[in-house]
């Protein structure tokens, strides 16, 4: 079964700006030699001598940025080597000092080795917590059974690939069956509490026989770490969905989380569904709530989103019209759509401070025999 990488961020986009720990772009690679080549070039160019000496020693700290200390210490040679040529003009006494110069490349040189060194210490780090994390929330297969999958995660803490939302599609005994799902929280802080979410919902598809027995093991699961832990209070919501096996109709139990979107044809409609009470609150010894069952035509699709989706606000206040949208944005093949409405959802609010998990479930539902 073919993996796919929709439900984080890919390897290669890294979130951070450069300034917080990210790559250096090329331009700041680029600097130090350009500047090196404009220095030259000016000088021998002009017909009088140009006081501009004291750029060059810019170079090596410019240097620290991008480079390794072997680089750094050639192009702070370099520096010292042109000072010393009489053809560019930039020995003249008062121009630059020569000592400082090849102080301030020195001590760059050494700079350079410590920031080497650290930030070969962060990749290792940043790589050991990408595996711990990608084996929280690893990513959605292409396919369960008769159900077409694609997620999207997008956590709120930069740098970071999970964080309060939490989503999986598993095939049991039972059916296949869907969580979505948002803790208390955001951020690394939540990260146990999704673990130990997701561990109780893989477990409870396997052994429950209906969706409300898999929403009351989760709402248990919680009771049990909050009871472990001193003034916890931890709540999750949630919303459930099991497809029956010929993937011609759902199931589905919310618990505080936004009910899914039925996508059929041109219209987008809220899936009408009782809500009950957040996990965590004692829904297994409530014994009352009820899934809803939903008749599925081939080309239906369930688009579900948490509240960092739906409670998203533009400047004047207004939250981001997630039914209205998402006929608009359903064009195409459906495992781009999650990418589509979350380039939307950044156009309509660029300042998202809170998780974003979208999940995309297209039953292919089996021909009648």
């Amino acid at each position: 079964m073919r993996k796919v990488s929709a439900v984080l961020p890919r390897r290669g986009e890294d979130r951070r700006g450069w300034l917080r720990g990210a790559p250096p772009p090329r331009w700041v690679r680029a600097l130090p030699v350009a500047l090196v080549v404009a220095i030259c070039a000016a000088t021998l160019v002009s017909h009088d001598p140009l006081d501009v000496g004291f750029l060059l020693g810019a170079i090596p700290p410019l240097a620290v940025l991008s480079y390794s200390p072997l680089a750094t210490a050639v192009l702070g040679g370099a520096v010292v080597a042109l000072l010393n040529i009489p053809a560019f003009q930039l020995d003249r006494p008062g121009n630059t000092d020569l000592l400082t110069v090849v102080f301030v490349s020195v001590l760059s040189v050494f700079v350079s080795f410590v920031r080497s060194r650290r930030d070969a210490q962060l990749d290792l780090e940043r790589t050991v917590a990408e595996a711990a994390q990608r084996a929280v929330a690893p990513p959605l297969p292409e396919r369960v059974g008769a159900v077409g999958c694609t997620g999207l995660y997008r956590a709120a803490q930069r740098g970071t690939l999970v964080g309060g939302d939490f989503f999986d599609v598993r095939d049991g005994p039972f059916g296949i069956r869907a969580v979505m799902g948002d803790v208390q929280g955001h951020g690394l802080a939540a990260v146990a509490t999704v673990a130990s979410l997701l561990g109780a919902f893989r477990e409870a598809v396997l052994d429950q026989p209906d969706l409300v027995s898999v929403a009351a093991r989760l709402d248990r699961r919680l009771l049990v770490d909050s009871a472990d832990a001193r003034h916890a209070e931890l709540f999750a919501t949630a919303a459930l969905l099991e497809f029956s096996a010929d993937a011609r109709e759902v199931r589905v139990v919310v618990c505080g989380n936004p009910p899914p979107l039925l996508l059929r044809g041109t219209k987008a409609t809220e899936v009408e569904v009782a809500p009950w009470t957040p996990l965590g609150l004692g829904l297994a010894d409530a014994g009352t709530i009820e899934a809803c069952t939903v008749p599925l035509r081939p080309g239906d699709r369930l688009f579900l989103a948490s509240d960092g989706v739906v409670e998203a606000r533009d400047g004047s206040g207004a939250f981001y019209p997630l039914a209205d949208r998402l006929p608009g944005l359903a064009g195409g093949e459906a495992a781009a759509l999650a990418e589509r409405v979350w380039a939307d959802l950044v156009g309509f609010c660029p300042d998202v401070d809170d998780d974003v998990t979208m999940l995309v479930l297209t039953p292919s539902p089996l021909p009648a025999r």
